[in-house]
């Protein structure tokens, strides 16, 4: 147990390969290499500036430019789209109404010439059936005094005609005028 105790480090004791431990610190903390950290820290911040101001930055302005001068444009083509848009629709609804107008003066002529056909063929078919019933009224009265004329001589021959018959014996013409006058 001796032995063991003899290799077992006590307490106080440093561990062979560890001469610095006891002295260590994490090296940003360490204070000796405080003047060199800030130095470096110096040239790497210029060289980083520099380098970020006058390569990064001006691309950077640039895309953005661009991008700004591109949305703007863009926007400037939409209003000016808009706007022929809108004079087209303008323009479609002012040969729609002229459409409609056009539309309803033909319309309104096709009537009329229709009217005054309808009304031609009327005053023309009124003016034959017109003719046709003087026509039609000058055979009835011509047929009405040729049916009177021969009215005396039916009366005449119906009245014998009675008498022979009520009385069995034929009347004398001249008897039969005398009656009917």
């Amino acid at each position: 147990m001796a032995q063991a105790q003899a290799q077992t480090p006590q307490a106080g004791t440093e561990v062979p390969g560890d001469a610095h431990a006891a002295d260590a610190t994490f090296p940003p903390f360490a204070t000796e290499t405080f003047a060199g950290q800030l130095l470096w820290l110096t040239i790497s911040f210029v060289v980083l500036y520099t380098l970020l101001s006058r390569v990064v930055l001006p691309r950077l302005t640039g895309i953005i430019e661009n991008r700004r001068a591109t949305i703007a444009r863009d926007l400037d083509d939409a209003a000016a789209m808009k706007t022929r848009a809108e004079e087209a629709g303008a323009a479609y609804e002012k040969a729609l109404a002229e459409a409609r107008g056009r539309a309803q003066a033909l319309a309104q002529e096709t009537r009329g010439k229709l009217a005054a056909e309808s009304d031609a063929k009327r005053k023309a078919l009124e003016a034959d059936l017109n003719k046709r019933l003087a026509e039609a009224e000058a055979t009835i009265a011509a047929k009405k005094t040729d049916a009177m004329s021969h009215v005396r001589g039916i009366a005449a021959e119906t009245a014998a005609a009675i008498v022979e018959r009520l009385t069995g014996k034929t009347p004398a013409p001249q008897a039969v005028e005398a009656a009917l006058d």
